[in-house]
């Protein structure tokens, strides 16, 4: 082999990092999580499906490039700590960020609505791009439904068919989960997934899943799929909101439960399952919540119970119903406000946990 060959191939691979940058295109040899930081629930390729799932990264210069796809989801890009786009269901794209100060800068990526049904795939940061950020030290994670999900909080209408629907007033990264985690300066998931009961789905819809059937996935429309922990997933505290979809509706009949007390039983057999598996999963160093919005009622009481029945001092009961709520987001769900005073009723309650974080 002559002396020019070994050379050209030496070279070739470098031509190819420059000339993407140069044509703002992210370089093949660049796995999407080398130079990004997540917390999500992402897969080694990068695809992803839960709600609030983000991407942050540094940079130099003027621009960055947002790499991206998927046709389902609502986004968010920030530099800085600015919103500075809304992206809605970009499909295959490089979003551009340009005119910036030339200096270093940190750009955030975050998915704002859910879409069980699709899978995301982040592609990278593309430009100066610099070394990751590094991970928080503190971490939580938020398990619920809709109303931790942050559905429809951008809406001021109960009703909202006619400003834009359900996914376009959606913003998990405002929800009370994101905005607490930010507030403690801690890294987060939103493992929350819209209309699912710990063991009854609203109004009794598609019997026989519930929300343990997809907790363990990182790609919610794939049969069976367990996302696989890197290592460097260990909250110190989890936060579970389910109950509401299992009892806001009346039992139909030809459900599974004949009647409402053996409903209860079956939730709470089921809810002292589901804290079996957290409590193995994350040891017994870590705080668990189980929480409520609703003042009383049998939702309030089964939980209470289970939280009773326990006997372990990190498990605990919280009830944060206030007749300051107003639910004005979409089909009676927290609105923006909302989202905010339960915010700042969960740092409360956080700072009385005594956490060794």
């Amino acid at each position: 082999m002559s002396r020019s060959s070994v050379g050209t191939r030496s070279i070739r691979p470098a031509l190819v990092v420059l000339v993407a940058a140069l044509l703002g295109a992210p370089a093949a040899q660049a796995a999407p999580l080398d130079q990004a930081h997540t917390a999500g629930r992402v897969t080694k390729s990068g695809q992803y499906s839960w709600p609030g799932v983000y991407f942050e990264g540094r940079f130099r210069g003027t621009s960055v490039g947002v790499t991206l796809n998927d046709a389902a989801s609502y986004y968010d890009v920030q530099i800085d700590g600015r919103t500075v786009a809304t992206l809605a269901k970009p499909g295959r794209t490089t979003y551009w960020v340009r005119n910036l100060s030339n200096a270093e800068h940190r750009v955030r990526l975050v998915k704002r609505s859910e879409s069980p049904w699709a899978t995301g795939e982040f592609g990278g940061f593309v430009g100066n791009v610099l070394t990751k950020p590094a991970a928080r030290t503190r971490q939580i994670e938020f398990i619920g439904d809709s109303l931790t999900a942050g559905y429809g909080n951008l809406s001021t209408t109960r009703d909202c068919s006619a400003n834009g629907g359900v996914d376009r007033n959606t913003n998990a990264d405002i929800s009370f989960g994101a905005l607490t985690a930010r507030t403690l300066n801690a890294d987060y998931q939103i493992n929350a997934f819209s209309g699912r009961g710990m063991v009854r789905n609203y109004n009794g819809g598609e019997p026989g899943t519930s929300y343990r059937t997809y907790y363990d996935r990182a790609l919610l429309n794939v049969n069976g799929d367990v996302w696989q922990n890197p290592g460097t997933w260990r909250p110190q505290l989890v936060v579970v909101g389910l109950g509401t979809n299992d009892f806001s509706t009346a039992l139909r009949p030809g459900e599974q439960w004949p009647t409402q007390q053996s409903l209860v039983a079956a939730y709470k057999s089921a809810y002292h399952g589901f804290l079996d598996k957290l409590r193995a999963r994350y040891g017994s160093g870590t705080t668990i919540v189980v929480s409520v919005p609703e003042a009383s009622g049998t939702f309030a009481d089964a939980v209470r119970q289970v939280a009773q029945e326990r006997g372990d001092s990190r498990i605990r009961y919280w009830n944060y119903a206030d007749p300051a709520l107003d639910r004005l987001g979409c089909d009676w769900h927290f609105s923006q406000r909302d989202h905010r005073l339960i915010s700042g009723l969960l740092n409360d309650y956080i700072a009385r946990l005594g956490l060794a974080w």
